[in-house]
């Protein structure tokens, strides 16, 4: 009888014990990574029903964890970023647009790292930045301890170090240039799981943004091979897919990082991409037919419709809970990302601005979706214009353009406009689209370039405001053809006399002018090749700075055009520019601006 009593004592005390344990480790604030990818659609995993694709990792996660099946995003890179960072739509917080000034995050705005770094987290982001690369929009301005990144909206834009092409390139660590060896994706992988095992013993935000599989589809040969004899893909498809088998051979890497260092179970970690599919899902104009796979979606990147915003969010936290293989059918945003997750933490957070995004805590626990309806569009030009390529979203109901309604539970392919059966539900999502856009539109403001006292400011045509395509990407400054001028928006730190030089090659190649790049790449069928910079005859330079302009004769070895201007602190625009001898006007591809004498304060005697 004492031994049955003892034993019966022995196990209540391990229930306790064990109990106890379990809420101390529950307690423990919980690491978090968030793994987003480039322009991966939700059809571009194995799990959602592609039988081409090799995505055997993810496809396992997935099984395991949370899959939010009604999730959804900006329709383009930057948007989608804002949105994550912030809580808040993309139109509230300046990032409307890719390039063109209209993707840097205003600087008001409070992102995931700063309330997760005051929380006492250590933050850190690698890979894909794309809301700014100037002074107070780099990421270790925005709450980022740690940050290794490329510039641009992706690897090799005008912003980006010259010549990066994917394979032993140059990023950015904290802003400073580094040499690396390896594919882009690896990279970034290894930079985030070094950052892992550094961080172990204390909470971590760790938000690795990767650009790839964006364009160009450069991938390892290896991996091309893996879809090489797929005759149901074509060409770039089978890069695309390979990019993407690429990142789930990595993200395995991860995952056994975490088991091995003994964080798995107390780590948040989530996969998510930025939008619809770019290469997933093409049409061949010449067959009439489409190739790949869009999980019976309409609409690709850029879309108004499902294909171009719903995406993938897999999230698995084994302390948490987290029922493994649950699908959360309830709407939900990118812009959730930042209320749910600092409730997961236990943070309190109390933001000062206008949310779009909603704690989703209590519907993960209890598997119940929220009554809410969101919205989401695609802007890509100078200023947000009401109702352009817009969806507004209700459960399954999708308001599209103002005109046509689908009921996507019944039609994925958003294929029977049902506007005219039931006016009702329309009216309904119209008068919340109506009562949004006159909130978010009180917040419509353009983020301004700070040009610092220290060191040189180099501006790109990337962020010209212009509504034409503007020369955003290193190979347009190859082709050696003119581009629309437009201003820059900046602002003067202080006032005094400043250096603006003007080049047409970016500073670390020291090359003149006129000169060409005779680096031309030949085409691979798993890399695509690289132009040689075609020479231009420039004529003369010029700036205009808050509508003065000033001139200046180029000679045919100079390196830069160079200016002495006086500036008064504040805001200010410039346009840059190079008069061709053909008589055609082009933009400067940079500006480097740099203050060379203070200006001195008269005193009263």
């Amino acid at each position: 009888m004492k031994k049955n009593k003892l034993i019966i004592v022995l196990i209540c005390f391990l229930i306790f014990y064990f109990s106890c344990n379990k809420e101390n480790k529950i307690n423990e604030p919980p690491n978090i990574i968030i793994v987003m990818t480039d322009d991966q659609g939700y059809g571009d995993l194995g799990y959602h029903g592609n039988t081409t694709i090799k995505t055997p990792v993810l496809d396992a996660f997935a099984a395991n964890a949370i899959n939010f099946s009604n999730y959804h995003v900006g329709t383009t890179c930057s948007p989608t970023r804002a949105g994550l960072m912030t809580g808040r739509n993309c139109l509230r917080n300046g990032v409307w647009h890719t390039n063109a000034g209209c993707s840097l995050l205003n600087q008001n705005e409070v992102t995931i790292a700063d309330v997760f770094s005051v929380a006492g987290y250590k933050t850190a982001m690698f890979g894909k930045w794309h809301l700014g690369d100037n002074y107070s929009f780099l990421p270790e301005q925005r709450g980022f301890q740690e940050t290794f990144y490329h510039k641009g909206g992706g690897v090799g834009q005008t912003p980006d170090y010259w010549g990066n092409d994917y394979q032993d390139d140059t990023y950015f660590r904290n802003g400073k240039p580094e040499i690396t060896t390896g594919y882009c994706t690896d990279v970034f992988f290894d930079e985030a799981i070094s950052f892992i095992k550094k961080s172990k013993d204390e909470p971590f935000l760790c938000y690795l943004s990767l650009n790839a599989p964006h364009s160009p589809f450069n991938v390892p040969e290896k991996y091309y091979a893996l879809y090489q004899e797929e005759p149901q893909l074509l060409e770039s498809q089978k890069r695309f897919y390979g990019m993407i088998t690429n990142i789930d051979d990595n993200f395995g890497k991860l995952s056994k990082t975490l088991e091995s260092l003994g964080i798995a179970d107390n780590t948040i970690l989530i996969f998510t991409t930025d939008n619809g599919t770019s290469n997933g899902y093409k049409f061949n104009k010449k067959e009439r037919k489409w190739y790949g796979y869009n999980a019976a979606m309409k609409g690709t990147k850029t879309s108004e419709y499902d294909g171009g915003h719903r995406v993938p969010l897999i999230m698995q936290w084994n302390d948490g809970n987290f029922k493994a293989g649950e699908t959360y059918e309830g709407l939900s945003a990118h812009v959730d990302i930042l209320p749910t997750l600092a409730s997961l933490a236990g943070i309190e957070f109390r933001p000062q601005n206008t949310l779009d995004g909603i704690n989703l805590s209590s519907y993960l626990k209890n598997n119940t979706a929220s009554d809410r309806m969101l919205v989401t569009d695609t802007q890509r030009n100078q200023w947000p214009k009401k109702g352009k390529q817009s969806s507004v979203m209700h459960h399954s109901w999708r308001l599209v353009n103002g005109n046509e309604l689908y009921n996507v539970a019944d039609d994925p392919g958003q294929e029977m406009n049902v506007f005219d059966d039931y006016p009702h539900i329309a009216k309904q999502l119209q008068n919340y689209y109506d009562n949004w856009w006159a909130d978010a539109s009180k917040e419509f403001e353009y983020s301004y370039i700070d040009i610092e006292p220290v060191g040189i400011n180099t501006l790109t045509s990337h962020d010209v405001h212009v509504n034409s395509i503007t020369a955003w990407h290193q190979r347009d400054i190859r082709k050696g053809i003119a581009f629309e001028t437009g201003v820059l928006k900046i602002n003067f730190k202080q006032s005094g006399t400043y250096e603006i030089t003007l080049r047409r090659w970016p500073l670390e190649t020291s090359l003149p002018l006129t000169a060409e790049i005779d680096d031309a790449v030949p085409r691979t069928k798993y890399w695509d090749e690289q132009k040689k910079g075609e020479a231009m005859a420039f004529d003369r330079a010029f700036i205009i700075l808050d509508g003065k302009e000033h001139i200046l004769k180029l000679n045919l070895l100079d390196q830069n055009a160079k200016f002495i201007i006086d500036a008064e602190k504040g805001k200010a625009t410039i346009t840059s520019g190079f008069w061709l001898k053909n008589g055609q006007k082009t933009t400067a591809f940079f500006t480097d601006i740099t203050l060379i004498k203070n200006k001195k304060r008269l005193t009263m005697p």
